[in-house]
């Protein structure tokens, strides 16, 4: 039997009324958690009796924590599913551990033919259990939990742990930190992240504390990769919440958040922090601040965690002393190993041989605490030899709150450089280059940036992280090799061709913004007879986007295949955008029929006009100007007017169908098109799309100045 039931289950005994879950629909006492996890092992032996593995995509809150549990009691194997995952990486892991049974909060789940769909509550929460039919695959005996590592390529990996591995953990954890802290937990990771079900839920379990579980999205995760640091301080205030799960770069939000509005959180105790290294900088801030941070180090393969810092023994440079339990060593190389896992294996396989090679690299210095110096596969040897971890340099400019993401390069180069991605909108280049220079204080010379630059956002959706947000090293160097080595040709910061496009057009976009039609649409003042007005002259410029683009192909050198491969993508996109717009037409009381027979304005028809004498009588790559203005400025309308707009107007989202729609894709447009202007060297390709690119603004600027303005209507009227 599991020991946290054993535990629940001695709790509700000696204080039935205390509360151990807490969310948004229900209080869950302890007597009434042990009850529901009965119930809910019942009904699983009942309906989901198998020797298979039962996959979880359960929302955080409390029927998450008592489905884990009963699953356990049930002797079923569970398989929590990330909501950060792709769909292809959930179905690979559906496929990868042959499970058999899905079980879901929403309705979204289609069924398979054939399929079994059964419902069963959980408290107040309604459950669904799709049956699955899935070819058996090879999990170790005593398998209690698959959890998959997003790692860092695109298939993620099933770690196949027991329940007496994670439940060592969560033992030695209340043994170190104390079951005095045991009071209420907020769970700030989604509750399938092993840190948080092991360290976070499973300890404050055992030690007779509250878990508080809210919606993601109640809390400010509604957008996994932009959280609302704001809300999410908010709501760990109201909680009072005394022990929080962070990783790096939510702590980091976090505290920016604090700072701004100097804001504190008056009744944490502990806020343990794991996934990456923490930069001592940033633990100083913390504690300035009063938040009371504590750093340790961990691995899936060990069922969270290893080693941490507890208020009781504590050292800022190190990840704390081993837990009890774990077995660990460092071998000549300064590899860690462990003796002692809870892995039984990964799924396909059997057997597994310890010990466990981390990957990690790290020292343990004289008072017994472990110190993680990086990873043994990204150890960059610089042109003077000196071996430097990347993931130390990276986590001192990720304390400084400009930064939002970062990957240092350097192989074999007498300096180091680094690709950056901004901490928000409104960090400008001058804010990046302080900020940089402001860790590189606090490093040594050798491992000092010497050169950087900027880029867009590195996401799962661009291939370029994993599905919990980390960048994916080899890929990003990969994608930006051509960037990364002109970036030597000069000292500090080095422009990007999109850079520079951005950059040199910020005359024209400021002539397109400041249009009063514009004007006026970004707060949403304008009439219904403009907004159909604008519609008019965008399907009448849209409908020419596709041949515009088989005009281009057509000029095109063969010897340009990057290129055409471009304009490939870009046509299987946009094709039939043009009837969206008719849609929305027709949708908002207008003449849909009428528009499609109808004739531009004359400022249209010149912005197309000059488009199709550009790519036919100059150059064809030009026409990659032109994507920068239509995709940027839909792209501005769609995010910050399309709502403003609606809600002035009163109309339905079937009136906005192509600003919302368009926005959204130009969104992941916008990442690619940065990306492919990366592959561009040939100075008169360049010359060319920034040429077209001013023009451009500039005529698009005329097409909406000479659509009617709702002023115009109005004083006519």
């Amino acid at each position: 039997m599991s020991a946290v039931i054993n535990a629940i289950r001695d709790h509700a005994r000696v204080k039935p009324d205390a509360l151990a879950l807490q969310g948004a629909e229900w209080k869950c006492t302890y007597k009434d958690m042990a009850l529901a996890i009965d119930r809910t092992a019942d009904w699983l032996q009942k309906h989901c009796l198998t020797h298979r593995p039962v996959a979880v995509d359960v929302s955080n809150g409390p029927a998450w924590i008592v489905l884990d549990l009963a699953l356990e009691q049930a002797c079923l194997a569970s398989v929590p599913l990330p909501p950060f995952f792709t769909p292809l990486q959930r179905q690979h892991a559906l496929v990868d551990c042959g499970a058999r049974w899905l079980i879901s909060d929403t309705e979204e789940v289609e069924p398979t033919d054939g399929a079994k769909v059964k419902t069963f509550n959980i408290g107040p929460f309604s459950l669904r259990a799709h049956s699955l039919d899935f070819p058996k695959a090879n999990i170790p005996d005593g398998t209690a939990k698959i959890t998959y590592t997003s790692g860092s390529t695109g298939n993620p990996k099933g770690v196949c742990l027991s329940q007496e591995g994670m439940e060592a953990v969560s033992r030695s954890l209340v043994e170190v930190i104390g079951s005095d802290y045991a009071g209420t937990h907020f769970s700030v990771l989604p509750l399938p992240v092993l840190l948080e079900n092991v360290a976070g839920l499973y300890t404050t379990l055992l030690a007779g504390g509250c878990c508080r579980i809210e919606p993601s999205k109640a809390i400010g995760f509604e957008h996994t990769f932009m959280p609302d640091f704001s809300l999410l301080a908010h709501s760990l205030r109201e909680a009072k919440a005394s022990s929080i799960i962070l990783v790096p770069e939510i702590l980091g939000g976090l505290l920016s958040t604090l700072e701004t509005e100097d804001g504190r959180l008056d009744d944490m105790r502990l806020i343990a922090v794991g996934g990456a290294r923490v930069a001592p900088d940033l633990l100083k801030r913390a504690k300035d601040r009063g938040l009371p941070v504590f750093q340790g180090y961990g691995l899936s393969e060990v069922a969270s965690v290893v080693a941490l810092n507890t208020p009781n023994d504590y050292d800022a440079e190190t990840t704390g002393r081993v837990l009890p339990h774990v077995k660990l060593s460092i071998d000549d190389d300064g590899e860690i190993i462990i003796h002692n896992p809870a892995l039984l294996g990964y799924t396909g396989a059997h057997t597994f041989s310890t010990p466990l090679r981390t990957g990690d690299l790290g020292t343990i210095d004289d008072n017994g605490r472990l110190r993680i110096t990086g990873r043994k596969a990204n150890i960059i040897i610089s042109g003077f030899g000196r071996n430097i971890a990347p993931e130390w340099v990276e986590s001192e400019l990720l304390a400084e709150p400009q930064i939002g993401q970062v990957v240092v390069y350097g192989e074999a180069k007498p300096a180091l450089g680094a690709l950056i991605v901004p901490g928000g909108f409104d960090v400008d280049d001058a804010a990046l280059a302080a900020a940089i220079t402001r860790a590189n204080d606090r490093l040594p010379d050798y491992a000092r940036i010497k050169h950087w630059v900027k880029t867009m956002p590195f996401m799962p959706s661009n291939g370029l992280a994993t599905g919990n947000g980390r960048p994916k090293r080899k890929q990003i160097l990969k994608e930006y090799k051509k960037m990364t080595e002109s970036s030597y040709d000069s000292k500090g910061q080095s422009r990007s061709f999109f850079e520079r496009l951005v950059q040199e057009t910020a005359t024209e976009q400021q002539y397109l913004s400041e249009v009063p039609q514009i004007m006026d649409a970004m707060k949403g003042d304008i009439s219904l007879e403009t907004y159909i007005a604008y519609l008019t002259e965008a399907y009448h410029h849209v409908k020419h986007t596709v041949p515009l683009m088989e005009c281009a192909k057509a000029h095109m050198p063969k010897e340009k295949t990057n290129m055409l491969a471009a304009l490939d993508e870009y046509i299987e996109e946009e094709t039939g955008h043009e009837e969206w717009i008719l849609n929305d037409i027709a949708n908002a009381g207008g003449d849909a029929e009428a528009v499609r027979n109808g004739q531009p304005r004359f400022a249209t028809e010149m912005m197309v006009s000059y488009a199709y004498d550009t790519i036919a009588r100059v150059n064809p790559v030009a026409f990659f100007g032109m994507v920068l203005v239509l995709e940027g400025t839909s792209t501005q309308l769609a995010t910050n007017g399309a709502k403003a707009v609606q809600e002035k107007l009163g109309l339905e989202d079937n009136c906005f169908s192509y600003l919302t729609s368009h926005g959204a894709l130009d969104l992941e447009h916008m990442k690619f098109f940065a990306s492919l202007m990366g592959e561009i060297d040939d100075p008169q390709d360049q010359d060319d799309i920034l040429h077209m690119a001013k023009n451009m603004f500039v005529l698009f600027g005329n097409m909406f100045g000479g659509i009617p303005h709702n002023k115009e209507i109005q004083n006519a009227a």
